[in-house]
């Protein structure tokens, strides 16, 4: 992408062609295009090179655009899990120092669920990934989970408005397309147009 990019911002300089948004987080502008004929000047390539060009971003955009989907859901699934944790933790709290045993359902393989009986406790053990579990302390799960939790709710609007801006960028180029597409199939009929004289 990072060669395309530069592509991108060469062709956008001068000319009042078209305007060039800046890249976010890596995913470069689309050009909007307003003179075909100054935008392939201004790329220096054919119709077909430009085309080809076009084409190729088109489908970078898209391939970033799985990978950016792949990764919402990842935490659009995470977040519920994390919420679910501090409640838990929460309920845990509430009970610590009633002398209540808390009795809960958990899942112990996809589909198949057992109760327990969980007498009052200080501390929970918490997955951080990679087969590695630790011990924390109600307080500091609370913490750590409610670190998390934001995290990843910050992680997904940036994801969202990264997709909004690719989205974007993808219909700039489709758009572009059709213009230069539709610019060639005019300019070979006034050419054809033009030759008929010639011909009589």
């Amino acid at each position: 992408m990072a060669s395309s990019s530069s592509s991108s911002s060469t062709a956008g300089g001068g000319g009042g062609s078209g305007q060039v948004v800046a890249e976010r987080r890596g995913i470069p502008g689309a050009q909007f295009v307003e003179d075909v004929q100054t935008y392939l000047t201004q790329l220096g390539l054919d119709v077909n090179s430009t085309l080809s060009f076009l084409q190729e971003r088109l489908q970078q955009y898209k391939l970033v655009e799985m990978k950016l989907l792949a990764q919402q859901r990842d935490l659009q699934a995470k977040i519920p899990d994390i919420e679910k944790c501090l409640d838990v933790v929460a309920t845990l709290q509430a009970k610590k120092g009633t002398g209540e045993a808390l009795t809960a359902d958990f899942e112990v393989s996809e589909g198949i669920y057992s109760r327990a009986r969980i007498e009052e406790t200080d501390s929970v053990c918490l997955w951080l990934g990679a087969n590695v579990m630790l011990e924390y302390s109600l307080e500091e799960a609370t913490d750590l989970l409610q670190k998390n939790l934001d995290n990843a709710k910050a992680s997904l609007e940036v994801l969202v408005a990264d997709l909004q801006f690719l989205r974007d960028q993808v219909t700039i180029t489709q758009v572009t397309i059709a213009r230069v597409y539709n610019w060639d199939v005019h300019q070979r009929r006034v050419r054809q147009v033009g030759a008929v004289p010639a011909q009589d």
